[in-house]
């Protein structure tokens, strides 16, 4: 199996040369390029075809949400994992409704960073603990789950949880497309546009 390419975003050069010994000591991780900001970075991307960009929060020229936002457009599907020292909730919400994959703190270990690219890539939503609660905490939408299935509220939770469909699929013995044709129809059901938001909603409904 290659390695998986990741590109590296941060403005402050130190940071970046760190993060690039930390992720190429995991054997399965490469990573292909840098930048120091998000501009750079959409320069970089097309060049080097990554699998993963993980990026800085705040960065001049242009910062982690606009390069959320206009990688969405660009290279949909390619995820952003959002690494930064902001644990502010309205920017997580916003980096989390512009698509972005995740979104840790940058005191995160070594191996939980590697941990949190392999979950994104296998379709995750990687929240920090410590903010997750925060980025939740917006006024609760009503309880979807009267609308629900019971094989559809099976799936709704370990959504909410921020499983991948592989996962799912094993936790409910269930095969792969089942899972994917169920979240299918939990997003129109629910009028979510992605997995990221629908995750977002589920978790807030289901939070006490």
């Amino acid at each position: 199996m290659s390695a998986v390419r990741v590109v590296v975003v941060d403005d402050q050069e130190l940071l970046r040369r760190g993060l690039r010994m930390i992720l190429e000591t995991d054997p399965g991780i490469e990573v292909v390029g840098e930048a120091e900001n998000g501009e750079r970075a959409l320069a970089l991307i097309p060049e080097q075809a990554p699998d993963l960009v993980l990026a800085d929060a705040r960065m001049p020229v242009l910062d982690g949400l606009g390069l959320v936002e206009r990688l969405a457009v660009s290279h949909p599907g390619l995820p952003v994992l959002v690494l930064t020292t902001f644990d502010d909730a309205r920017l997580v919400r916003d980096l989390l409704d512009a698509g972005a994959a995740g979104f840790l703190l940058k005191d995160i270990s070594a191996e939980a960073l590697t941990d949190a690219i392999r979950h994104v890539l296998a379709g995750g939503l990687v929240l920090d603990p410590r903010v997750a609660r925060a980025a939740l905490s917006a006024p609760s939408t009503p309880d979807p789950g009267p609308t629900l299935t019971e094989a559809e509220r099976a799936v709704a939770v370990l959504v909410a949880r921020g499983l991948p469909n592989a996962e799912i699929a094993a936790r409910l013995h269930l095969a792969h497309g089942t899972i994917k044709n169920t979240v299918s129809a939990l997003l129109r059901k629910l009028g979510e546009p992605d997995r990221t938001a629908l995750a977002l909603r589920l978790a807030r409904a289901s939070d006490p």
